[in-house]
């Protein structure tokens, strides 16, 4: 073994050189040296040169770990750190660790819960049990069927308006344009445009009117009759984008020089040629709810694209059917017994423990509307633009959550709801308060129409949208706290662990007290006075 070098050097390295030249032909990666230790000049030269060549390379680092003699005295704190999880860590710490074990505990977790229920309830999936009438059916075909009979009566009030315009034009064309005569025209256009809104009115209300009074008196099951009003909410908001946009375009073609320019998309198609039936018929299938006389397109189909989502539909769909029968279904219903005697801590308990199988079937819907039913539909009608929702889960407030999460019916009122009141001098929050009042009429007809209980919770839940607005974001404009993800953690308890869940158990109870189990219990409970039954 070879000694320590002069005193001089009392740092590790000394000590690593000092095994290093020991062992020199260990290192030597030219060959040069003569293995015999003797300290000779040209072995010491070449032990210095390989001994430098290595000094930062991965050879002296194994070489320093494993023949170094002084092991115990490396400098393990050699400089100023922080932990990784340090405000003042410059570092990006990952977590998905932690993601991989949440994801694990939430799987466990759930599959203890199915365990559970089995356990206690057994198997509750039944194919062939059902408890929706055969008048429900056939109504409900037929009302889905003479629905859109509504969408072409507002083609053809379009068309008659297509054809006054085409005269009034060719008049305007061969008279002098002189400002008492386009005057006159401009006042002729209002007058004609009073009328047409007012048929258009008539027809758009009649459809919606219609199919309310059906579902609610005649259809019995929730299911059907959500189905049903659905599409009636649809046809008529496609009515009320058709005749607002053909408005605008008829303005544009009888005054050119008062209409301001319109999108060079529309140029393929000017008015008043776009009012013909093929183009209204693309508009009804079109998976959006404003009217383009055009629109981007695609070039084929895929149908293999078609069938995958079609099947992603399809298991979502009976998902969702036993994720309700095995598991939502007896917890909404041992639910019943807390809201007669307005246990309030214990009505909590089943909001919260109901707040898990509402966010799973939730997202399931989601995916299966918003990816699946709407983009087969986009690629069989090849529309091109299929930005239908954004990243909504990341959002930090509230406000960009109803902006991003369904596209189809933001774009509809912000084209013609929000930006013609603003347009028109209306305060933007003012017209933001119109917009969710009217969400929240809309809302209620789709809940609680085919419940056959309007009791308001869909509509106040779309109002109380608006102070929640308002309070994320201010948060996540506070510093000195994350106010990004504090708006997120607001939206997802607002939402889905305490909204969803609680509007849920308060249409079942409603239905329950007006046709269920507890209708004869519930006239002397507590509860009596919060849900009349009508």
């Amino acid at each position: 073994m070879a000694t320590l070098t002069q005193a001089s050097s009392t740092g590790l390295d000394t000590y690593e050189y000092t095994s290093i030249r020991s062992r020199q032909p260990l290192i030597d990666g030219n060959g040069n040296g003569n293995g015999n230790g003797n300290g000779n000049g040209n072995a010491n030269a070449n032990a210095n040169a390989n001994a430098s060549k290595h000094t930062n390379g991965s050879t002296h680092r194994r070489t320093r770990s494993k023949d170094s003699k002084y092991r115990h005295v490396f400098a393990t704190h050699s400089e100023s750190r922080i932990t990784c999880l340090s405000h003042e860590s410059t570092e990006t710490t990952s977590f998905v660790g932690f993601r991989n074990l949440m994801v694990l505990v939430l799987i466990v977790s759930n599959l203890r819960l199915m365990v559970v229920n089995l356990q206690k309830y057994g198997v509750l999936i039944c194919i062939s049990c059902h408890d929706y009438r055969r008048s429900d059916v056939i109504i409900g075909l037929l009302l889905y069927l003479l629905v859109p009979a509504h969408l072409f009566v507002t083609y053809l009030i379009e068309l008659v308006a297509s054809w006054q315009a085409k005269r009034a034009h060719a008049k305007i064309e061969k008279d002098d344009d002189t400002p008492e005569q386009y005057a006159a025209a401009l006042k002729s256009f209002n007058a004609t445009w009073r009328t047409v809104a007012f048929v258009h009115g008539i027809n758009a209300v009649t459809n919606l009117c219609l199919a309310t009074k059906y579902v609610y008196y005649d259809i019995h099951h929730p299911g059907i009759g959500t189905l049903c009003e659905m599409h009636a909410v649809i046809v008529f908001l496609k009515c009320a984008s058709y005749a607002f946009t053909n408005r605008d375009l008829r303005h544009a073609y009888l005054h050119p020089r008062q209409a301001e320019p319109l999108p060079g998309l529309y140029k393929s198609c000017p008015y008043p040629q776009n009012i013909n039936f093929k183009n209204m018929c693309y508009f009804w299938w079109a998976p959006t709810l404003v009217y383009q006389p055009v629109y981007p397109r695609t070039s084929h189909i895929r149908w293999g694209f078609v069938f995958r989502h079609l099947l992603e539909v399809l298991c979502l769909s009976i998902v969702v059917w036993i994720a309700s029968a095995q598991y939502a279904a007896p917890l909404l219903q041992n639910s019943l017994d807390k809201f007669l005697e307005l246990n309030v801590t214990a009505i909590l308990e089943r909001v919260m423990k109901l707040s898990t199988i509402s966010v799973f079937c939730w997202l399931c819907g989601f995916f299966a509307l918003f990816q699946s039913s709407l983009n087969a539909l986009a690629e069989i009608m090849t529309f091109g633009d299929r930005e239908f929702y954004g990243p909504w889960w990341n959002v930090s407030s509230i406000r960009t959550y109803w902006t991003t999460w369904n596209k189809p019916v933001t774009n509809f009122m912000r084209r013609h709801v929000y930006s013609p009141l603003v347009g028109r001098g209306v305060p933007p929050p003012m017209a933001q308060i119109i917009v969710f009042f009217i969400s929240g009429v809309l809302h209620e007809l789709l809940v609680g129409v085919p419940t056959h209980n309007v009791i308001g919770v869909a509509f106040f839940g779309m109002m109380i949208q608006i102070p929640l607005i308002a309070l994320t974001d201010v948060i996540q404009k506070i510093r000195g706290i994350d106010g990004k993800t504090a708006g997120n953690m607001i939206f997802w308890v607002s939402f889905c662990l305490v909204g969803q869940p609680l509007g849920a158990l308060l249409y079942f109870f409603a239905w329950q007290a007006k046709y269920g189990s507890v209708s004869k219990q519930f006239e002397a409970s507590k509860a009596g006075g919060l849900f009349p039954r009508r």
